[in-house]
């Protein structure tokens, strides 16, 4: 007989059909034994009954996490036992045989609270968790909602290098490398020289790239290797370009989420995305000012909450651009506004009360890029690849970078980035804890 996946049993009433999955519950109610059986499409409730003795000798054996493969009929239940609320509420399965395809010895109860150490320990395992897997359905249409909104204005995707020659933040925490004939390289912290090459090219691009960050972060917002949603763009007057191909973007993948996952966001009991027509925008020194703190040249993650309860009890917004951050704060690559000296044409997008995203206008100019490289302490001459790009002419340009996780765990209401991480790599942990 061949396989039927759980989601198609609705079809097969009064009929005979195999499944394979896993059991998610076991559970004796007299000489009855019932499961709850799960495969990549759903579940379903199965039932063996008295009278099925072989089946039922199989079935006193098998535990939560057994791998199993079970013929039977398709019934459909008693008005009184249907919920409407699942999937395949009105129907079970009557089981005739059971094969155990792999036996499981589970830690702990797959669905217990634990906490977010103990989740991390036995990944391998949690992940199977309705809640786990929730998190990447959604992520995984965040992924394909970033990239269809951006082919939609005509961008074309690249692959960017993990491996570089050079940092590209300049001064950002880099984890270096051994590389051939006795030289260093270094993981990437940005696609961002690589992107701008490629404006170079597609005059419209994007990547999807892991990157790597070594400062010796130990927070609920931080991580060592994340996932950046990147686009870059030529032709442009100024970062408000930028700033209206993310919004758009960010549309794309707020409706997405809510055509697809409406279930998901229900069981995650969060607040529906308030995203109007047009994001807030507000320059740092703006930002300060309504929140009446100093100005320095960046905001403190309070500050980021502050903020962005301001936009949403003010424009009904839980998204915030906050532009005009000093050159001093920026990579050096970044444009200053001709008309506000010592302030860049940049910005930072909050996303309740987190900035999920970067980005702005870049220089463009060959000379002007090596003067503001000197002004960093970067030496110019080990970034000629680099600048070869603007040597052989390059447009007004600007682009952006998202983390991927960050926007993933304020949609879904989480209060660690790790939970949207799906191997997380820290100051503390790759895979297993470093202290162990």
């Amino acid at each position: 007989m061949e396989r039927i996946l759980i989601k198609d049993l609705k079809s097969e009433v009064s009929k005979s059909v195999l499944i394979k999955g896993w059991v998610s519950v076991r559970r004796d109610q007299g000489k009855m034994v019932f499961f709850d059986i799960r495969d990549r499409s759903g579940s379903v409730q199965g039932v063996v009954l008295p009278q099925a003795t072989e089946a039922i000798s199989v079935a006193k054996e098998i535990r939560p996490e057994y791998v199993v493969e079970m013929e039977g009929i398709v019934n459909q239940r008693p008005p009184k036992n249907i919920n409407p609320e699942i999937l395949n509420g009105d129907i079970e399965l009557e089981i005739k045989s059971i094969k155990i395809l792999s036996v499981a010895e589970p830690p702990f109860e797959l669905q217990s609270e634990i906490n977010i150490d103990t989740y991390l320990d036995h990944q391998p395992f949690t992940l199977r968790s309705s809640r786990a897997r929730d998190v990447f359905k959604v992520q995984e249409t965040l992924i394909s909602g970033f990239r269809e909104g951006l082919r939609n204005q005509d961008f074309t995707e690249f692959q960017a290098p993990a491996l570089v020659g050079g940092d590209a933040e300049g001064g950002a925490a880099a984890f270096t490398v051994d590389y051939y004939y006795n030289q260093k390289a270094y993981l990437a912290t940005s696609p961002q020289f690589y992107k701008q090459i490629m404006v170079g090219v597609y005059e419209r691009c994007f990547a999807t790239p892991k990157v790597f960050r070594g400062e010796k972060h130990a927070t609920t917002r931080h991580l060592s290797e994340y996932s950046s949603l990147d686009f870059e763009m030529g032709f442009i007057n100024d970062h408000t370009d930028v700033m209206e191909v993310l919004e758009k973007t960010i549309n794309h993948i707020v409706s997405s989420i809510k055509e697809k996952h409406t279930d998901i966001l229900k069981r995650f009991n969060v607040e529906e995305i308030l995203l109007p027509r047009k994001i807030p925008v507000l320059k740092l020194r703006e930002v300060q000012k309504i929140l009446g703190v100093a100005e320095d040249p960046d905001l403190e993650p309070e500050q980021e909450r502050a903020i962005s309860e301001w936009a949403k009890e003010n424009h009904k917004s839980d998204f915030v651009f906050v532009t005009h951050y000093p050159v001093s704060k920026r990579p050096f690559y970044t444009y200053e506004d001709e008309s506000d000296k010592g302030f860049t044409k940049s910005f930072d997008l909050l996303f309740r009360g987190l900035e999920i995203t970067t980005g702005g206008q870049r220089v463009h100019n060959h000379d002007e890029l090596i003067e503001r490289m000197k002004m960093k302490g970067l030496d110019p001459k080990k970034f000629l690849f680099y600048l070869e790009a603007f040597k052989v002419g390059m447009p007004p340009h600007g682009g952006s970078a998202t983390g991927l996780e960050r926007l993933t765990a304020r949609i879904l209401g989480l209060s660690n980035v790790k939970e949207a991480t799906l191997f997380p790599r820290d100051i503390n942990r790759i895979d297993t804890l470093l202290s162990e």
